[in-house]
C-alpha cells in the first residue's frame, strides 16, 4: 500500500513504504525526529545537526546544510531525504531527487512548525508521539503569550553575521520569534537577511537592543564593542541563536529561555 503526503512547498511525495532510513539535511529537523523515538531509522545528517550530540558518533555525516556528499547518501541507500528551502539549495534538493524522496519543509511561522510535525506524524507514522510535542508546545506558547502580554516593546537589531554584516530581516522565522517577544526588528522592512551599514543603524531605527546571536557567526565582546561606536543607546546582549531560529522540538526549551532574557533586560 502506498503512502502519499505533501510537503510544504505543497509537492505530492508518494511513497512505496513506511521510510525506515532517514537522512536529514537540516539540524532542527534532526533532533525532531530524535524527540518523535526514530533515533534508529536515521542513517545520515550534517556536520551541523549537533543535537543530540551522540547521533555524530553513531551515524554518517554527509556534508554540510549547503555542501552535501551525494555518493555518500546515495551509498547509505534513503527512503527519504528530509530538506527545507531555506537550509538546504534547490540543486541539493533537485540532486536528491533522483537518489530518494525527498520532503521539503519550509518554515515562517510558528504554525508552519506544526504543521511540520503533524506531517512528520504521518510520514513516519508517530502521531502519538507528535501530538505529544504539539501539546507541550502550544501549552508554552500559551502560557508564553501570557506573560508577555504586558511587557513593554523595544526596538531591535538582530545579528547573524560580520563582514559582512547581516541581520534578520523580513520573512523569516527569527522575525516571528522577535515579533511574538514584542520586540520591534528596526531591519523588519527588508526582506530575509539583509547586508546592513553599522555607520546607519541610527537611521534605521535607532535600536533599544541589539541581539548578537550565536550562530551562525561566533560573536564576540570585540564585535559588540564595534557595533556601539554607531549606536545611541543600545544594550548589547548575546543570545541563543538555536532558541530563536531553531523550529523544531528544541522551541520547547525556547520560551524559558526567552523568559529569563526579557528579565535580564528590564
Amino acid at each position: 500500500m502506498k503512502l502519499e503526503v505533501t510537503d510544504q512547498l505543497h509537492r505530492s511525495i508518494i511513497l512505496d513504504k513506511k521510510p525506515k532510513r532517514i537522512i536529514s539535511l537540516v539540524p532542527s529537523q534532526t533532533e525532531l525526529l530524535f524527540d518523535l523515538g526514530l533515533e534508529e531509522y536515521i542513517v545520515g545528517i550534517t556536520k551541523f545537526c549537533v543535537h543530540p550530540y551522540h547521533l555524530k558518533q553513531s551515524k554518517t555525516i554527509v556534508g554540510g546544510t549547503k555542501n552535501v556528499k551525494l555518493e555518500r547518501i546515495k551509498e547509505l541507500a534513503p527512503d527519504i531525504i528530509l530538506c527545507n528551502k531555506e537550509e538546504n539549495t534547490q540543486e541539493i534538493v533537485e540532486a536528491c531527487e533522483k537518489i530518494a524522496p525527498v520532503h521539503v519543509s519550509n518554515i515562517f511561522n510558528l504554525n508552519d512548525t506544526i504543521e511540520l510535525m503533524h506531517q512528520y506524524g504521518t510520514l513516519f507514522s508517530c502521531r502519538t508521539e507528535t501530538q505529544k510535542i504539539i501539546q507541550k508546545l502550544e501549552f508554552k506558547i500559551s502560557d508564553f503569550k501570557e506573560f508577555i502580554k504586558d511587557v513593554t516593546p523595544k526596538k531591535v537589531a538582530y545579528f547573524i553575521w560580520r563582514n559582512p554584516w547581516m541581520t534578520a530581516g523580513n520573512h523569516t522565522f527569527i522575525n516571528h520569534i522577535l515579533e511574538l517577544n514584542k520586540f520591534e526588528n528596526i531591519y523588519k522592512n527588508k526582506d530575509r537577511y539583509p547586508e546592513i551599514e553599522l555607520k546607519k543603524i541610527r537611521l534605521e531605527g535607532d535600536p533599544d537592543l541589539v541581539f548578537l546571536s550565536s550562530e551562525p557567526y561566533p560573536f564576540k565582546e570585540e564585535h559588540a564593542f564595534e557595533i556601539g561606536r554607531f549606536t545611541h543607546h543600545a544594550k548589547t546582549v548575546f543570545v541563543d541563536g538555536e532558541l530563536f531560529s531553531w523550529y523544531g522540538s528544541r522551541l520547547l526549551k525556547s520560551f524559558d529561555y526567552f523568559k529569563k532574557l526579557h528579565q535580564r533586560i528590564v
